[in-house]
């Protein structure tokens, strides 16, 4: 089973997308172009983690901590930065706390993917990913970690990136599409693409039933959201049986406003708690301008911690 802070990035990147939005690349990109950067709101967001529920036999006694989430537009990609502060208590062994950095960067043309990742075990570094995808004419795409040497991986044809995949669900949402299913590879571990089955449910009135504090701007909330079922396979296995499942309110600009994690021997919850808008650039879609830092992650250079950057509460 995958770390809990892997599958808490994939409730964010990934939703789904019905398979006739899958055709080429190209379609993707200019998918991704023109409706991500109109409808998505660029954010930046705090999640408390907590666990709901365990079984009497599974050997996790508590999970809890936090989750720093940013969703950031230039003029030719979408960059998301990911960090984790979580802590373990076990009925058999020490507390453990695990923390993660992981970085994205996706192309508007669909073409290109790059991730990066670090993540510490009691502050010891245990794990780092690194690696790039690029895709030829016929829609596949290759895989390639830097880090570690020698993983790769196959795309298949109509596979999607994560801000692509999650574009397409808003589409398929506003022409009334309720059941979908989608090949995604968003980078987070070394178990390559992943199969995502999602069942959008009724309409939910979040200001009804959420108390947002002061950290939280609730012009980003107060905006349509829906119930949104999704099970997870990865490609890898051949169980016939989800990894995990969750259950989520996502709203039409992209943000989660809360969503419960069902890992079959436990569930966590993950609670927004602060939540702030993030200014995009203005482009022009005949020539997209670069900007001149846009977070795109370095292959040849592991990410650099930041000595003076205290361990988040509220929004960094």
């Amino acid at each position: 089973m995958r770390y809990l802070a892997f599958k808490l990035v994939l409730a964010l990147l990934l939703l789904s997308v019905t398979p006739q939005l899958c055709v080429t690349p190209a379609t993707a990109g200019e998918r991704l172009d023109r409706t991500a950067r109109e409808v998505l709101a660029p954010h930046k967001a705090i999640y408390n983690i907590e666990m709901i529920s365990r079984r009497s036999s599974s050997q996790i006694l508590n999970i809890h901590g936090q989750m720093y989430f940013s969703l950031l537009p230039s003029c030719e990609a979408w960059s998301t930065d990911h960090r984790f502060n979580l802590y373990y208590e076990y009925s058999d062994s020490a507390p453990m706390q695990i923390t993660s950095d992981f970085t994205t960067y996706e192309t508007l043309d669909g073409q290109s993917f790059d991730f990066s990742s670090r993540r510490k075990r009691d502050g010891e570094l245990y794990q780092e990913l690194r690696g790039s995808v690029a895709r030829n004419q016929n829609g596949q795409g290759v895989v390639t970690y830097s880090q570690p040497v020698g993983l790769s991986f196959e795309m298949p044809a109509g596979s999607l990136f994560p801000m692509a995949h999650t574009a397409a669900m808003m589409k398929n949402i506003r022409t009334g599409q309720k059941i979908f299913s989608a090949v995604v590879f968003d980078g987070s571990d070394e178990e390559g693409p992943i199969e995502i089955n999602t069942v959008v449910g009724k309409a939910v009135n979040v200001m009804a039933t959420l108390q947002p504090g002061p950290a939280i701007d609730t012009t980003l909330i107060n905006s349509p959201a829906r119930r949104a079922r999704m099970a997870f396979f990865p490609l890898a296995s051949t169980g016939p049986e989800a990894d995990y499942e969750m259950d989520v309110i996502l709203h039409d600009n992209g943000v989660i406003s809360d969503m419960t994690v069902d890992y079959g021997e436990f569930s966590v919850s993950q609670k927004l708690v602060a939540l702030e808008n993030i200014a995009g650039p203005a482009c022009d879609d005949k020539t997209p301008a670069k900007l001149e830092n846009p977070g795109k992650p370095d292959k040849s250079e592991p990410p650099q911690e930041n000595p003076k950057r205290k361990m988040f509460r509220l929004i960094p």
